[in-house]
Protein backbone atom coordinates (compact mmCIF):
# COMPACT_ATOMS: atom_id res chain seq x y z
CA UNK A 1 0.00 0.00 0.00
CA UNK A 2 1.62 3.18 -1.04
CA UNK A 3 1.99 6.37 1.34
CA UNK A 4 2.74 9.67 0.53
CA UNK A 5 6.24 11.72 1.50
CA UNK A 6 4.34 14.04 4.88
CA UNK A 7 5.78 16.59 6.91
CA UNK A 8 5.26 16.41 10.66
CA UNK A 9 6.43 19.36 12.93
CA UNK A 10 7.56 18.47 16.24
CA UNK A 11 7.70 21.37 19.35
CA UNK A 12 9.92 20.92 22.00
CA UNK A 13 9.05 22.82 25.49
CA UNK A 14 8.77 23.12 28.98
CA UNK A 15 5.17 23.32 28.82
CA UNK A 16 4.57 20.22 26.66
CA UNK A 17 1.53 18.67 26.94
CA UNK A 18 3.10 15.35 26.24
CA UNK A 19 5.30 14.91 29.39
CA UNK A 20 5.61 17.13 32.47
CA UNK A 21 9.11 18.02 31.57
CA UNK A 22 8.67 19.12 27.67
CA UNK A 23 9.71 16.89 24.76
CA UNK A 24 13.36 15.94 23.51
CA UNK A 25 14.13 15.81 19.24
CA UNK A 26 17.36 12.86 19.12
CA UNK A 27 18.84 12.87 15.92
CA UNK A 28 20.35 9.26 15.09
CA UNK A 29 18.96 6.06 16.04
CA UNK A 30 22.21 4.17 16.70
CA UNK A 31 23.43 2.72 19.49
CA UNK A 32 24.09 6.04 21.48
CA UNK A 33 20.63 7.80 20.09
CA UNK A 34 19.00 4.74 21.29
CA UNK A 35 20.53 4.82 25.12
CA UNK A 36 19.99 8.78 25.10
CA UNK A 37 15.99 8.04 24.21
CA UNK A 38 15.73 5.65 26.68
CA UNK A 39 17.69 7.55 29.78
CA UNK A 40 15.56 11.12 28.75
CA UNK A 41 11.82 9.02 28.88
CA UNK A 42 13.57 7.39 32.38
CA UNK A 43 14.04 11.36 33.31
CA UNK A 44 10.17 12.14 32.12
CA UNK A 45 11.17 13.80 28.70
CA UNK A 46 8.48 12.94 25.56
CA UNK A 47 11.30 11.90 23.13
CA UNK A 48 11.16 11.60 19.20
CA UNK A 49 13.78 9.87 17.87
CA UNK A 50 14.78 10.32 14.35
CA UNK A 51 16.54 8.04 12.06
CA UNK A 52 17.44 8.34 8.10
CA UNK A 53 17.65 4.90 7.79
CA UNK A 54 14.68 2.56 7.63
CA UNK A 55 15.77 0.68 10.98
CA UNK A 56 17.35 1.85 14.39
CA UNK A 57 20.51 -0.20 15.47
CA UNK A 58 22.82 1.70 13.47
CA UNK A 59 26.54 0.52 12.59
CA UNK A 60 26.55 -2.01 16.16
CA UNK A 61 23.66 -3.88 14.94
CA UNK A 62 26.36 -5.06 12.28
CA UNK A 63 28.94 -5.57 14.38
CA UNK A 64 30.19 -9.47 15.63
CA UNK A 65 32.36 -8.36 18.45
CA UNK A 66 32.75 -5.08 20.82
CA UNK A 67 36.22 -4.36 21.83
CA UNK A 68 38.21 -4.70 24.49
CA UNK A 69 35.73 -7.03 26.54
CA UNK A 70 34.70 -9.30 22.90
CA UNK A 71 31.34 -9.25 23.99
CA UNK A 72 28.47 -10.16 21.61
CA UNK A 73 27.05 -6.69 19.77
CA UNK A 74 23.74 -8.51 18.81
CA UNK A 75 23.87 -9.47 22.83
CA UNK A 76 24.46 -6.26 24.15
CA UNK A 77 21.77 -3.66 21.45
CA UNK A 78 18.96 -6.21 21.10
CA UNK A 79 17.71 -5.78 24.62
CA UNK A 80 18.15 -2.13 24.31
CA UNK A 81 15.84 -2.12 20.98
CA UNK A 82 13.23 -3.80 22.20
CA UNK A 83 12.56 -1.31 24.99
CA UNK A 84 13.35 1.69 22.82
CA UNK A 85 10.30 0.27 20.80
CA UNK A 86 7.96 -0.84 23.17
CA UNK A 87 8.81 2.53 25.31
CA UNK A 88 5.76 4.61 24.83
CA UNK A 89 7.36 7.91 25.86
CA UNK A 90 9.43 7.34 22.92
CA UNK A 91 8.36 7.68 19.26
CA UNK A 92 10.70 6.40 16.25
CA UNK A 93 10.63 8.18 13.20
CA UNK A 94 12.42 6.01 10.84
CA UNK A 95 13.07 7.20 7.63
CA UNK A 96 12.84 10.55 8.50
CA UNK A 97 15.29 13.58 8.15
CA UNK A 98 15.34 17.13 9.61
CA UNK A 99 14.77 19.49 7.80
CA UNK A 100 14.15 23.12 9.46
CA UNK A 101 15.01 23.76 13.28
CA UNK A 102 13.34 27.37 14.42
CA UNK A 103 13.29 28.86 17.88
CA UNK A 104 16.13 28.53 20.73
CA UNK A 105 18.12 26.26 22.57
CA UNK A 106 15.21 24.82 25.06
CA UNK A 107 11.57 25.70 23.09
CA UNK A 108 12.30 24.96 19.27
CA UNK A 109 10.24 23.75 16.20
CA UNK A 110 11.79 21.15 14.19
CA UNK A 111 10.33 19.95 10.91
CA UNK A 112 11.36 16.25 9.91
CA UNK A 113 10.54 14.88 6.54
CA UNK A 114 9.12 11.17 6.39
CA UNK A 115 9.92 9.88 3.57
CA UNK A 116 7.87 7.13 1.90
CA UNK A 117 8.00 3.29 2.33
CA UNK A 118 5.51 2.02 -0.09
CA UNK A 119 4.29 -0.11 1.98
CA UNK A 120 1.82 -0.68 4.90
CA UNK A 121 3.81 -1.01 7.72
CA UNK A 122 1.03 -2.72 9.93
CA UNK A 123 0.87 -5.32 7.83
CA UNK A 124 4.47 -6.15 6.91
CA UNK A 125 5.52 -9.46 8.19
CA UNK A 126 9.32 -9.07 7.00
CA UNK A 127 8.93 -11.60 4.51
CA UNK A 128 11.09 -9.58 1.92
CA UNK A 129 8.84 -10.40 -0.88
CA UNK A 130 7.95 -6.62 -1.88
CA UNK A 131 11.78 -5.94 -2.64
CA UNK A 132 11.48 -7.88 -6.15
CA UNK A 133 8.36 -5.59 -7.37
CA UNK A 134 9.50 -2.28 -5.88
CA UNK A 135 8.37 0.00 -7.99
CA UNK A 136 11.28 2.53 -6.79
CA UNK A 137 14.05 0.51 -8.42
CA UNK A 138 12.18 -2.12 -10.51
CA UNK A 139 9.35 -2.31 -12.75
CA UNK A 140 6.98 -4.60 -11.78
CA UNK A 141 5.71 -7.11 -13.49
CA UNK A 142 2.69 -9.75 -12.78
CA UNK A 143 3.80 -13.20 -12.88
CA UNK A 144 2.23 -15.87 -15.40
CA UNK A 145 0.26 -18.01 -13.75
CA UNK A 146 2.45 -21.35 -12.33
CA UNK A 147 2.48 -24.02 -14.28
CA UNK A 148 3.41 -28.00 -14.04
CA UNK A 149 6.22 -29.08 -16.33
CA UNK A 150 4.96 -32.56 -16.38
CA UNK A 151 1.22 -34.02 -15.52
CA UNK A 152 0.79 -37.14 -12.97
CA UNK A 153 -0.37 -40.72 -14.41
CA UNK A 154 -3.81 -41.46 -13.18
CA UNK A 155 -2.46 -43.35 -9.71
CA UNK A 156 -0.92 -40.21 -8.85
CA UNK A 157 -3.90 -38.12 -9.57
CA UNK A 158 -6.12 -40.19 -7.81
CA UNK A 159 -4.23 -39.82 -4.49
CA UNK A 160 -3.05 -36.39 -4.61
CA UNK A 161 -6.93 -35.68 -5.38
CA UNK A 162 -7.64 -38.07 -2.11
CA UNK A 163 -4.95 -35.95 -0.17
CA UNK A 164 -5.84 -32.70 -1.03
CA UNK A 165 -9.51 -33.24 -0.72
CA UNK A 166 -8.83 -34.30 2.97
CA UNK A 167 -7.26 -31.39 4.18
CA UNK A 168 -9.40 -28.86 2.02
CA UNK A 169 -10.14 -26.07 3.65
CA UNK A 170 -8.01 -26.08 6.71
CA UNK A 171 -5.90 -23.53 7.66
CA UNK A 172 -1.81 -25.40 7.97
CA UNK A 173 -2.48 -28.10 5.81
CA UNK A 174 0.66 -27.79 4.05
CA UNK A 175 2.66 -29.72 6.51
CA UNK A 176 0.43 -32.50 7.10
CA UNK A 177 0.02 -32.80 3.39
CA UNK A 178 3.80 -32.37 3.06
CA UNK A 179 4.39 -35.55 5.44
CA UNK A 180 2.52 -38.17 3.94
CA UNK A 181 3.39 -37.45 0.82
CA UNK A 182 6.71 -37.78 2.01
CA UNK A 183 5.97 -40.84 3.81
CA UNK A 184 4.23 -42.41 -0.06
CA UNK A 185 7.05 -41.70 -2.02
CA UNK A 186 10.08 -41.40 0.54
CA UNK A 187 10.95 -38.11 -0.42
CA UNK A 188 8.83 -34.86 -2.10
CA UNK A 189 8.65 -35.40 -6.14
CA UNK A 190 9.03 -32.27 -7.51
CA UNK A 191 6.45 -32.93 -10.27
CA UNK A 192 4.24 -33.45 -7.21
CA UNK A 193 4.78 -30.22 -5.37
CA UNK A 194 4.66 -28.66 -8.83
CA UNK A 195 0.79 -29.93 -8.95
CA UNK A 196 -0.10 -28.49 -5.00
CA UNK A 197 1.78 -25.15 -6.25
CA UNK A 198 -0.64 -24.85 -9.26
CA UNK A 199 -3.85 -26.44 -7.46
CA UNK A 200 -3.65 -23.97 -4.50
CA UNK A 201 -2.49 -21.22 -6.42
CA UNK A 202 0.96 -20.55 -4.52
CA UNK A 203 4.69 -20.38 -5.54
CA UNK A 204 6.28 -22.94 -5.33
CA UNK A 205 9.04 -21.40 -3.73
CA UNK A 206 6.70 -21.01 -0.34
CA UNK A 207 6.29 -25.12 -0.64
CA UNK A 208 10.01 -25.53 -1.46
CA UNK A 209 10.62 -22.84 1.58
CA UNK A 210 8.91 -25.56 3.96
CA UNK A 211 10.42 -28.39 2.83
CA UNK A 212 13.86 -27.59 2.56
CA UNK A 213 13.54 -26.41 6.45
CA UNK A 214 12.48 -29.54 8.06
CA UNK A 215 15.21 -32.62 8.24
CA UNK A 216 12.26 -35.08 7.76
CA UNK A 217 11.41 -33.97 4.82
CA UNK A 218 13.67 -35.40 1.48
CA UNK A 219 13.61 -33.34 -1.75
CA UNK A 220 15.91 -36.72 -3.25
CA UNK A 221 14.89 -40.32 -3.71
CA UNK A 222 16.08 -42.27 -0.89
CA UNK A 223 16.88 -45.94 0.00
CA UNK A 224 14.18 -48.19 1.55
CA UNK A 225 17.04 -48.03 4.78
CA UNK A 226 18.50 -44.99 6.12
CA UNK A 227 21.57 -45.63 7.51
CA UNK A 228 23.08 -43.26 9.98
CA UNK A 229 26.09 -43.21 11.50
CA UNK A 230 27.14 -41.01 14.59
CA UNK A 231 29.97 -38.74 14.58
CA UNK A 232 29.42 -37.34 17.85
CA UNK A 233 32.27 -36.65 20.07
CA UNK A 234 31.98 -39.71 22.13
CA UNK A 235 31.42 -41.91 18.87
CA UNK A 236 34.04 -39.79 17.52
CA UNK A 237 36.58 -40.77 19.64
CA UNK A 238 35.65 -44.17 20.16
CA UNK A 239 36.25 -45.33 16.35
CA UNK A 240 33.03 -44.04 14.63
CA UNK A 241 34.89 -42.73 11.84
CA UNK A 242 36.40 -46.26 11.23
CA UNK A 243 32.73 -47.53 11.41
CA UNK A 244 31.82 -44.82 9.11
CA UNK A 245 34.66 -46.26 6.09
CA UNK A 246 33.47 -49.72 6.41
CA UNK A 247 29.84 -48.81 6.07
CA UNK A 248 30.90 -46.91 2.68
CA UNK A 249 33.08 -50.32 1.62
CA UNK A 250 29.81 -52.21 1.98
CA UNK A 251 26.85 -49.91 0.62
CA UNK A 252 29.41 -48.54 -1.99
CA UNK A 253 28.48 -44.94 -1.27
CA UNK A 254 29.73 -41.94 -0.09
CA UNK A 255 27.50 -39.92 3.23
CA UNK A 256 24.55 -38.48 1.84
CA UNK A 257 24.07 -40.86 -1.21
CA UNK A 258 22.23 -43.67 -1.69
CA UNK A 259 23.47 -47.28 -3.38
CA UNK A 260 22.31 -48.35 -7.26
CA UNK A 261 19.77 -50.98 -6.46
CA UNK A 262 18.04 -48.33 -3.93
CA UNK A 263 18.62 -50.15 -0.88
CA UNK A 264 20.51 -48.12 1.25
CA UNK A 265 20.77 -44.12 1.87
CA UNK A 266 23.94 -43.33 4.25
CA UNK A 267 24.37 -40.71 6.26
CA UNK A 268 26.53 -39.33 9.51
CA UNK A 269 24.72 -37.48 12.70
CA UNK A 270 25.88 -35.62 14.69
CA UNK A 271 24.36 -37.26 18.09
CA UNK A 272 22.12 -40.65 18.80
CA UNK A 273 22.35 -39.97 22.12
CA UNK A 274 23.73 -43.43 22.65
CA UNK A 275 27.10 -41.69 24.47
CA UNK A 276 27.36 -44.54 26.94
CA UNK A 277 27.42 -46.80 24.35
CA UNK A 278 29.42 -45.74 21.79
CA UNK A 279 30.17 -45.61 19.06
CA UNK A 280 26.71 -45.62 17.85
CA UNK A 281 24.65 -46.55 14.57
CA UNK A 282 20.83 -46.20 13.11
CA UNK A 283 18.92 -48.26 10.48
CA UNK A 284 15.59 -46.84 9.93
CA UNK A 285 14.93 -45.39 13.26
CA UNK A 286 16.20 -48.30 15.10
CA UNK A 287 19.35 -47.79 17.17
CA UNK A 288 22.54 -49.77 17.58
CA UNK A 289 25.24 -49.47 20.43
CA UNK A 290 28.61 -50.70 20.61
CA UNK A 291 29.29 -51.27 17.08
CA UNK A 292 32.50 -52.47 16.06
CA UNK A 293 33.51 -53.51 12.50
CA UNK A 294 32.88 -56.96 12.98
CA UNK A 295 28.99 -56.60 13.50
CA UNK A 296 28.61 -53.67 10.47
CA UNK A 297 27.90 -56.14 7.94
CA UNK A 298 25.29 -58.40 10.77
CA UNK A 299 23.33 -54.97 11.04
CA UNK A 300 22.94 -53.98 7.44
CA UNK A 301 21.93 -57.82 6.79
CA UNK A 302 18.80 -57.43 8.75
CA UNK A 303 17.81 -54.91 6.69
CA UNK A 304 17.23 -56.32 3.21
Amino acid sequence: MAQDTNQQKVTTSQKDDKGPWGAVLVCGGGIAGIQASLDLSAAGFRVYLVEESPTIGGGMARLDKTFPTGDCATCIISPKLVECMRDLNIEVMTMADVTGLVGEAGRFHATVLKRPRSIDASKCTGCGDCWSACPVRNHPEIPDDFLPRLELNKEETTHLDELLYSYEGEPGAMMPVLREINETYHHLPRTILEQIASRWGVRLAEILRVASFYDQFKLQPVGRHIVEACDGTSCHSRGARAILERLQEIIGVQPGETDKAGRYTLRTVRCLGLCASSPAMRVNGRSFGRVNLDRVPEILEQFK
